[in-house]
């Protein structure tokens, strides 16, 4: 039980460390641009912009996310048995019982999204309850609750704030170079505009790399989420072999999911799309998830 108190902690530290990386990493961004430009309006109006953008997707995300999947509402008499392994699990994790969909769709795979506990929506497939006896499914579905339990839908939207912010920033800097809006030559001092020179140079290699490197921590944070949810799930059934179980068996079904968008594919349980489980290391960096057999030996390496 200590191990796994001891992996999620971690994983919680590493996830806030990535954030306040992630944070330093936009500012520092932030301050070349205006800087190079002489101007902090473009970096406040950038800030302001993708908080109200990504605030509105965090408000109203159970619906869009529903929408897209094609997810359908059900109530308890329609899946008695999914109600209440859902409810047990509530009791003992201590949330309130979520909305619960089902996905009309043979690839076993499930999500769940919610601005928070209480706004909270699991979605499985039909594909998983034809396929998982009742202890993997239970470890699925405590997965599930765990990233409600966890706030992850809060990390998540920060991580967007913070990539919205990258992106418009160089977007807007970009722009105010091509009309002009690099500094002038009022000062004859060399040496100052040498450094002008040099943090040019810079903000312009920021402008290219800093989108990508904003996904990449984005993707980092996704998937250290993942691996928290698992260890919480396992700490909330205290049976890890029953999820690290229904990883091996859906990550081995070929099925694609019908539904299955690049928007919404890092909510579901493990990967969507088929065909596409490259484990390259540079593969890894773009991934969503953590390769399906690191998460099974991490749970079988789980002390309960």
């Amino acid at each position: 039980m200590a191990n796994l108190y001891a992996h999620a902690e971690s994983n919680v530290r590493k996830t806030w460390f990535y954030l306040t990386g992630f944070f330093l990493f936009v500012v520092a961004a932030g301050w070349v641009f205006s800087y190079v430009l002489e101007s902090y309006a473009m970096l406040i109006f950038a800030v302001i912009l993708a908080i109200a953008m990504s605030v509105g997707s965090y408000w109203f995300s159970d619906k869009v996310v529903v929408a897209i999947a094609g997810a359908k509402h059900i109530r308890k008499e329609d899946h008695p048995e999914l109600y209440r392994l859902v409810e047990n699990l509530c009791i003992t994790a201590g949330l309130p019982l979520p909305k619960m969909y089902i996905i009309h769709d043979p690839q076993p795979n499930a999500f769940a999204t919610g601005r928070d506990p209480k706004h909270a929506v699991v979605a499985v497939t039909t594909g998983i309850l034809e396929r998982l006896d009742r202890s993997e499914l239970e470890g699925v579905l405590a997965h599930e609750l765990s990233h409600i339990g966890n706030r992850d839908m809060l990390i998540s939207t920060i991580a967007v704030v913070l990539v919205g912010v990258v992106a418009l920033l160089a977007n807007f800097f970009f722009r105010a170079v091509f009309w002009g809006g690099f500094g002038n030559d009022r000062d004859n001092d060399r040496g100052d505009a040498r450094l002008k020179l040099i943090l040019f140079a810079v903000a312009i290699v920021f402008a290219i790399l800093a989108p990508i490197a904003a996904n990449l921590m984005k993707l980092a944070i996704s998937r250290k989420r993942e691996l928290l949810a698992d260890a919480s799930g396992a700490l909330l059934t205290r049976y890890p072999e029953g999820l690290a179980r229904a990883l091996e068996k859906i990550s081995a079904d070929p099925h694609q999911l019908r539904s299955a968008n690049d928007a919404t594919a890092h909510l579901y349980l493990v990967n969507p799309f088929r065909g596409k489980e490259r484990v390259s290391w540079l593969h890894k960096l773009f991934m969503t998830h953590p390769p399906v057999e690191e998460r099974i030996k991490a749970l079988r390496g789980l002390q309960m």
